[in-house]
């Protein structure tokens, strides 16, 4: 009879149906304590909310797609690897954007050495106005959100980002393209809200004067309307 009983439980067991995490409901921190728990998937559907916008960032501020890549990839790597040192502070997405700006850094500064690149200091070098910086445009023959030939107003768009001064540009992708707010993007570059503001406003200037002649030839008719 025992024997019996238990396998009735162990077939009842095996119809009820295991109960589903829907990943895509939880937020950031609840995805991170579920992972710290042990829960892998969890892991993964961060991945997989963040891989497109970190990619992006790296990206729009580097110019250079497969370093982009390798830079999501490591960004991803400290997630695992450290993940258990997030305190909450901030947000997750700040937290996981200020990983990627600072191997982005590392990556521009990298480029200095390695090509020998022609540029100012694009952080601050001394005697060196940041307003003045320049540096050889890297190359960006590629683009992850490309769409056949009716994206050339989105390749120009990169082409000028490139002309920006990098301490600019940062802020720039971060405002203009991953919409964050100027709360989040002077916690993840560190810098006084009222710095940020005006950072941005000095490459939203140098973007938009790198794109005159686009500019013109899409608004002309408009500003001539007015």
């Amino acid at each position: 009879m025992q024997e019996q009983q238990e396998q009735v439980e162990r077939r009842t067991a095996s119809q009820t149906p295991v109960k589903r995490t829907d990943y895509r409901a939880l937020t950031d921190e609840q995805l991170l304590a579920s992972f710290l728990e042990g829960d892998h998937m969890a892991y993964g559907a961060l991945v997989r909310r963040y891989k497109d916008p970190i990619t992006n960032f790296a990206y729009r501020f580097l110019g250079n797609y497969e370093d982009a890549v390798d830079i999501a990839q490591e960004t991803f790597v400290r997630l695992f690897r450290f993940g258990g040192t997030f305190g909450g502070e901030v947000k997750f997405s700040t937290w996981l954007f200020t990983i990627t700006s600072n191997l982005s850094k590392s990556e521009l500064k990298r480029y200095r050495r390695r090509f020998g690149v022609a540029m100012k200091d694009a952080f601050g070098a001394p005697g060196r106005n940041e307003d003045d910086t320049s540096w050889d445009v890297p190359d960006t023959t590629y683009m992850p959100d490309e769409r056949i030939d009716q994206d050339k107003i989105v390749q120009e768009v990169q082409r000028a980002l490139m002309f920006v001064t990098p301490t600019y540009r940062e802020m720039v992708v971060l405002r203009d393209i991953q919409q964050l707010s100027y709360e989040e993007i002077a916690a993840i570059t560190q810098s006084e809200l009222g710095t940020v503001k005006s950072r941005i406003n000095r490459g939203r200037a140098q973007l938009k004067e790198q794109l005159r002649d686009l500019y013109n030839e899409l608004f002309r008719h408009e500003e001539d309307e007015v």
